[in-house]
């Protein structure tokens, strides 16, 4: 049997956490899905703020834009391009910030989000999890979509293969 200090352990690393509000507004055409933000992010309480993550370098390098800290600059620069931000999972229980750990996962709605955002014509996911959760919850993806490189760095594809994937965005804004 388990030590009581074990079992507190546990107790208090597996805590249900949730995700954030999407990123989208009645211009948005292409809304990209992760599955649920890491721990940094969580702290942070910002899509992508784990340093070693591409995402926001490859945002700002798609339109030519310096990077930026500011994470308002961030959301605008999306929002300015007609691009929705969002996570499949609206909740589970993860002890780490690995995809893996992901236990008692709970969906957004998407039905709501779709209703209330119908310019959005295509959705790209940040790498295959993100799809699969989605697969799992929802079944019928509504709209064409593209699955690209998680732009994670524990996906161990170089920065630039990343970038020049992501680069098809631009073919839908």
């Amino acid at each position: 049997m388990p030590s009581l200090q074990t079992m507190a352990s546990v107790f208090i690393t597996m805590m249900r956490i949730f995700s954030f509000p999407p990123i989208a507004d009645e211009h948005s055409r292409i809304l990209i899905l992760g599955n649920m933000p890491g721990k940094v992010s969580l702290n942070r309480e910002q899509y992508y703020a784990h340093p070693q993550n591409a995402f926001w370098k490859i945002m700002f390098m798609l339109f030519n834009q310096a990077p930026h800290d500011d994470y308002e600059k961030k959301k605008t620069l999306l929002l300015n391009h007609g691009i929705a931000l969002w996570d499949v999972l609206k909740g589970c229980e993860r002890e780490s910030s690995a995809d893996s750990d992901i236990l008692l996962e709970e969906r957004n709605d998407f039905d709501t989000f779709f209703a209330r955002h119908s310019s959005i014509k295509h959705i790209f996911f940040n790498g295959n999890n993100p799809y699969l959760y989605y697969k799992r919850h929802l079944k019928n993806i509504p709209l064409p979509y593209t699955i690209l490189p998680s732009t994670s760095p524990a996906h161990a594809v170089a920065w630039q293969m990343k970038f020049n994937e992501w680069q098809v965005i631009e073919n839908y804004l």
